[in-house]
């Protein structure tokens, strides 16, 4: 049969539309609003057509029309609106009320509306998930029962599936009625140090990008941590600021208990996968290398397990933004085989 296709909301850098497309998918259309974003995606062909605009102004209705029946629909709406710290901020509205994001959630189901596909892939980061974003949860739900969708989410730890990286990102798979069963995640593969029985060690920075264990002499003129540099290059591999605390029974403390974000002077271990790659690249907010430089692009491209080939247009700090935002591609990969085999399978669909 031909390749089940697929509208890409939110492409981004193509996080997603790589691991559909790895999995047997054909996006013949994909949009994004930064124009970096979209110059990547057609730099590296990843959909028939890329169309750079506000998410408020299609119509998906001709896309469904100009394209054909569409299978599947992907996406991740922007997350900083549903991001842990992101009630912390005094003032600052967020979910479903942030002012520059807060249509995201609904446009989304809008496109679901208009182009009603078989399935459809909602992710978010794991905050969506919290009590202080229910409503726009309880958006998904009651908006996905409204259209006829049979919905299944879950919170997913990237590591447990062998992915370089701690990450841990919100998924939800809707079907419409009458097209199949709900949907089931795939079981996890890893876990830390392979403790739960039949499944093997998360994989590790080490694994990932030991190849680039060097640092260069112009990495060595550069200054990660900025003012807090020579505190920084004594932190252990594994460790942030929190080294420097009383707590941590350092004689001299340089900054109290959980006085800064996790990520401050935060350096990666080779023993473990790494932790959440930040959008916004930083001088003093990690994970920074072991070698005491900052990553290189090379090596945010295998820890989001992007191809080595995956062509990144823009500067390097919109590279690292792209690279950042992305959903891990072997992770999109694991869950859209899944879903093909599911309910696209041509075994099955003839059964």
């Amino acid at each position: 049969m031909d390749k089940p296709n697929i509208v890409s909301l939110f492409a981004g850098a193509g996080g997603l539309d790589i691991g559909f497309r790895n999995a047997g998918f054909r996006a013949v259309y994909a949009t994004d609003v930064w124009q970096v974003a979209c110059d990547t995606l057609m730099a590296n062909h990843m959909a028939d057509e890329v169309a750079c605009d506000d998410i408020r102004k299609i119509d998906f209705r001709r896309i469904a029309d100009r394209h054909g029946p569409i299978d599947c629909v992907i996406g991740g709406p922007p997350c900083p609106p549903y991001s842990q710290t992101r009630h912390y901020l005094i003032g600052k509205a967020d979910g479903l009320q942030d002012e520059k994001a807060g249509f995201a959630v609904p446009e989304y189901f809008r496109a679901i509306r208009e182009i009603k596909p078989k399935v459809f892939f909602f992710e978010n980061v794991d905050g969506f998930a919290f009590k202080t974003h229910r409503e726009a949860f309880d958006f998904l739900e009651k908006e996905s029962g409204k259209l006829g969708y049979q919905i299944t989410y879950q919170v997913v730890n990237c590591a447990d599936y062998g992915i370089p990286q701690t990450r841990k990102r919100f998924f939800c798979v809707g079907v419409r009625l009458g097209e199949g069963k709900a949907f089931s995640f795939p079981g996890a593969t890893h876990s830390k140090e392979g403790k739960i029985p039949g499944t093997l060690p998360w994989t590790t920075c080490r694994e990932a990008i030991g190849e680039f264990d060097n640092i260069t002499e112009e990495e060595k003129l550069q200054r990660p941590g900025s003012k807090d540099y020579d505190l920084f290059v004594k932190i252990p591999p594994g460790d942030n600021y929190l080294y420097y605390t009383e707590k941590r029974g350092c004689k001299d403390p340089k900054f109290k208990w959980k006085s800064r974000y996790w990520t401050f002077l935060l350096k990666l271990s080779p023993d473990r996968p790494s932790w959440t790659l930040q959008a916004s690249f930083s001088n003093n907010q990690g994970p920074f290398h072991w070698r005491n430089r900052f990553l290189r692009i090379e090596e945010a491209k295998r820890i989001q397990t992007f191809p080595d080939d995956y062509i990144l247009t823009g500067d390097f700090k919109e590279q690292w933004r792209q690279i950042g935002n992305a959903v891990p591609s072997r992770m999109a990969e694991i869950i859209a085989a899944k879903i093909k085999e599911e309910y696209f399978d041509e075994r099955r669909s003839s059964v």
